[in-house]
């Protein structure tokens, strides 16, 4: 049982999950503090100079910080749209560096038939007394 921990510790994956958690909970102290420090004291001004984080609604006995909530609210879409342009940002890098990677040089059919009666003639499968123009090879294009 220690071993199959050992190696499944090892493996790169969980440490690069640990790093994620302990930057991401960062992360969240950074976007806490921008919605409560700066954002919603301007939503504040905005709305009448009301703290919003002190709103609330007394019913019987018990009160309901419905403010508190709205503050959630602000915090989860800001980490949600932070997170959302982190990873549009990583894909677009991604995309340009695949597409660099697989350049294709454009041929013609006809260099492709020389081609393929070059290989044809070195395989001995095209007689000596043959004649290219009498092998008909046809090529299916593939249209997008």
């Amino acid at each position: 049982m220690w071993s199959e921990f050992k190696e499944f510790i090892s493996r790169g994956n969980v440490f690069e999950l640990a790093i994620a958690v302990i930057i991401g909970a960062s992360f969240n102290n950074i976007v806490k503090s921008l919605v409560e420090d700066m954002i919603m004291p301007i939503i504040g001004i905005i709305v009448g100079g009301v703290n919003l984080e002190g709103l609330y609604i007394r019913v019987g006995g018990a009160f309901v910080f419905y403010g508190k909530f709205i503050q959630s609210m602000m915090d989860f879409l800001l980490v949600s749209v932070a997170i959302f342009t982190v990873i549009k940002i990583f894909n677009t890098y991604r995309r340009r560096k695949e597409k660099k990677e697989y350049k294709v040089k454009a041929i013609t059919n006809l260099e492709l038939l020389t081609e393929i009666r070059d290989i044809l003639k070195s395989q001995g499968q095209l007689g000596k007394d043959a004649k290219p123009e009498e092998t008909i090879i046809r090529l299916r294009r593939k249209v997008k």
